[in-house]
């Protein structure tokens, strides 16, 4: 005999594949949402949808917006010179958080992760590229990728490909232990981090 109902366990398999969230979780979540009334439950779905068919990726920086170029990219007040690269749009709600930066951003959408089948060419590296031809006023990269193997890996490769540019690519430095997450890490720690970061390659060229 099941122990729930095929359409109760349904909803929890489809729960427990989302990240962070353990089939003990996925089960309470399951239940408070069988529980909600049917305002509350509407209102879930309907943001859920809206979420899911009214974001996209802005052509500009790849974080996800309603409107594009997104709000960051269209702003007159940011630094143009400096675009800051992470890995997930998690990170650029992260950085401007701390408000220690004001530059420009670029968002990979993932790493370079063999073990995951993970390549170069899933990442939004080329529209990096294709972006800082574009614009010559670009005179920094920073790379904000994770301290982890896969987002070192990741940082060496654009260090290597963006050397001959002439553009000065820097790492963020102190404050962020291997293997930690950048969604993580405290206001304190990122501003410790971006002010201290490294230079990997460039420099303008005459």
């Amino acid at each position: 005999m099941a122990r729930y109902s095929p359409s109760i366990q349904n909803l929890i398999s489809s729960l427990s594949k989302l990240p962070g969230i353990g089939g003990k979780s996925a089960q309470n979540i399951a239940f408070h949402i069988l529980s909600m009334d049917d305002a509350e439950a509407a209102s879930l779905t309907e943001a859920i949808t809206t979420a899911r068919t009214s974001t996209k990726r802005c052509s500009v920086c790849q974080n996800f917006t309603d409107r594009d170029p997104c709000p960051i990219c269209s702003d007159a007040q940011r630094d143009k010179t400096t675009v800051l690269v992470v890995e997930t749009p998690r990170d650029v709600s992260t950085f401007e958080r701390a408000r220690e930066y004001n530059g420009l951003y670029h968002v990979l959408h993932g790493v370079f992760d063999p073990m995951k089948n993970k390549s170069i060419s899933d990442t939004t590296i080329s529209d990096l590229l294709k972006r800082l031809a574009e614009h010559s006023e670009i005179t920094e990269v920073i790379i904000a990728t994770n301290q982890t193997a896969e987002g070192n890996a990741t940082a060496l490769y654009l260090s290597r490909i963006l050397e001959p540019s002439g553009i000065t690519v820097t790492r963020l430095a102190s404050g962020l232990p291997m293997g930690s997450d950048i969604e993580y890490a405290d206001d304190l720690t990122l501003m410790n981090a971006l002010r201290g970061r490294i230079t990997l390659a460039g420099g303008k060229k005459d």
